[in-house]
């Protein structure tokens, strides 16, 4: 099969699902970047789950077969690389109680089909899950027979090498040589999942011949060897433990319950408690913070004076801060004394400082606004946009176009930046992010707002702008939004046009259907090219 682009594979999504299956791209990391990223959207979207995700990967996709140069259908998963699948079914394993059942089973479904044979990793991890989920398919071995001709050899090099002439079947022997079997815990059925593993008793290595004492350090060896891995560490913070079905035979086996911890707030090590990964003269001042924050009373210099502290944290300590401090939680009211207090602090902030204090403060007010912005929330925002335009623009703007779900309320909101907030340079930079965000009604206003400022673009800027307009202009025929904004790039934008973009404009004029539509093609006609 030809391989499609991944960046055209992901077009197919919503923006929080493209920035998640972006992160499970990430190689032998991508199961760990995917769980990080999934706990960040369920804090703002406690209810979300990757259905619809989920739906998307198992849609049949046309693609060309090499080997016979035909057309065939394919599932949307199957034409993703093999270490994305191995991150996806990794990070299913850990999230499954999270999403619909059936969806995730279809999803297995798909990949265990094909015309090759699916890649033997993927294949085990997908039996895994099935015996995790109790679905059809969960007694199905996890290992190839060629792997398990591979570790019989070694079985018998290692047995052969200890010199023992004992010729009845032990330890791995034994188990490459019966059936595999899932087993089920009483305690998996009531939600808890646990961990069972083998202890050999006699293999290669005799461990009967070892004292009590060596036994016990046996087992706590294999504790610690069981340990999760930060993805799987992490997982607890949703409520829930991830195990995996062991092997039963016929050895004597020890079941070893493995609960994992609490998990310290990323990217600290594991600690304690969240606070004792900041330093000592911030975490003295949290109790000040906070009841200046519950305080109802007007602020002063000394109130100033404790907000200091956030000049000696570094950005992830400032995010366990906010956490501690509940800052996404506060009252609208508070903020605009908040900011003030900000604004006075010297030295400024750092970039990554204020990126974070911005996005904990104002990024989910603004995202779940259904109704004009209220003067506390615009005085806060248009306060910290003065003093920290870039920290705004990666914080708090950009990640309102990515989220493709800009209602009335945030343009508004976003608009008024535009206007009295943002420096050239910065609406420059506004419009690019604009450019690559999910176009709605909504964006088109922002794009409206931006293009009436006369943004100085360069051609490679204007070129990517006209070939976005010609790609969504099906989708808004009847937009007068859309038609507003096409009339200002052919009034006030006139001099960047080629012929080149002249053709490309007039394709979209073609489709448009508003009673503008004779006036943008005048508009057109009109522009002359020296």
């Amino acid at each position: 099969m030809t391989t499609m682009d991944t960046n055209t594979l992901l077009l197919r999504f919503d923006g929080r699902s493209r920035l998640l299956l972006r992160s499970l791209l990430s190689g032998a990391t991508g199961a760990r970047r995917g769980l990080w990223v999934f706990q960040r959207q369920r804090r703002s979207d406690p209810d979300r789950c990757l259905h619809t995700c989920l739906e998307t990967l198992c849609q049949q996709e046309i693609c060309l077969n090499s080997d016979a140069q035909t057309l065939t259908t394919k599932p949307l998963v199957c034409l993703f690389p093999v270490d994305f699948q191995r991150s996806l079914v990794s990070f299913l394993h850990l999230t499954h109680p999270l999403h619909p059942r059936t969806s995730v089973l279809r999803l297995l479904d798909c990949l265990s089909q094909g015309e090759h044979a699916p890649n033997p990793w993927v294949s085990a991890l997908v039996v895994q899950l099935r015996r995790d989920l109790g679905a059809p398919g969960g007694k199905e071995p996890l290992i190839t027979p060629q792997c398990r001709e591979r570790l019989r050899g070694l079985c018998e090099r290692l047995r052969g090498s200890s010199g023992g002439g004992n010729d009845k079947a032990t330890g791995w022997a034994l188990c490459l040589g019966g059936p595999i079997e899932p087993q089920l815990s009483s305690s998996s059925q009531s939600g808890l999942y646990v961990v069972p593993q083998r202890k050999r008793k006699s293999s290669c290595v005799d461990l009967d011949s070892e004292p009590e004492d060596n036994a016990g350090q046996q087992r706590k060896r294999m504790k610690t060897s069981l340990s999760p891995v930060d993805t799987e560490r992490s997982c607890s913070s949703m409520g829930y433990v991830v195990g995996t079905e062991g092997l039963k035979d016929e050895v004597e086996t020890d079941r070893v319950d493995c609960v994992i911890p609490e998990p310290a707030v990323e990217p600290q090590p594991a600690a304690g408690s969240p606070s004792d990964a900041l330093p000592e003269n911030v975490k003295a001042s949290i109790p000040q913070i906070k009841e200046i924050l519950e305080s109802e009373m007007e602020w002063d210099q000394s109130s100033v004076d404790v907000f200091k502290v956030l000049n000696d944290c570094d950005p992830s300590q400032v995010e366990i801060l906010c956490r501690m401090l509940s800052l996404s939680e506060m009252p609208e009211q508070t903020l605009p004394q908040l900011c003030s207090c900000l604004l006075e602090l010297s030295p400024d902030l750092s970039h990554s400082t204020a990126a974070t204090l911005i996005k904990s403060l104002l990024l989910g007010k603004v995202l779940s606004l259904s109704e004009p912005a209220s003067r506390c929330l615009v005085t806060a925002v248009t306060s910290l946009c003065s003093r920290y335009p870039r920290p705004t623009c990666h914080a708090l703007i950009g990640p309102v176009l990515e989220e493709g779900q800009i209602g009335s309320a945030q343009a508004e909101l976003l608009n008024r930046l535009i206007e009295d907030g943002l420096d050239p340079h910065y609406r420059l930079l506004v419009f690019q992010m604009t450019i690559k965000g999910i176009w709605c009604e909504g964006l088109l206003s922002v794009f409206h707002a931006l293009l009436d400022k006369k943004l100085e673009l360069n051609e490679e800027l204007f070129t990517l702008f006209t070939e976005q307009l010609s790609s969504q202009a099906p989708h808004f025929t009847k937009s007068m939004k859309y038609a507003k904004m096409m009339l200002t790039v052919l009034t006030k934008y006139n001099t960047h046009v080629t012929v080149a973009h002249k053709h490309t404009l007039s394709c979209c004029l073609s489709s448009n259907e508003t009673f503008l539509k004779k006036s943008l093609q005048a508009a057109l006609k009109r522009i002359k090219h020296s």
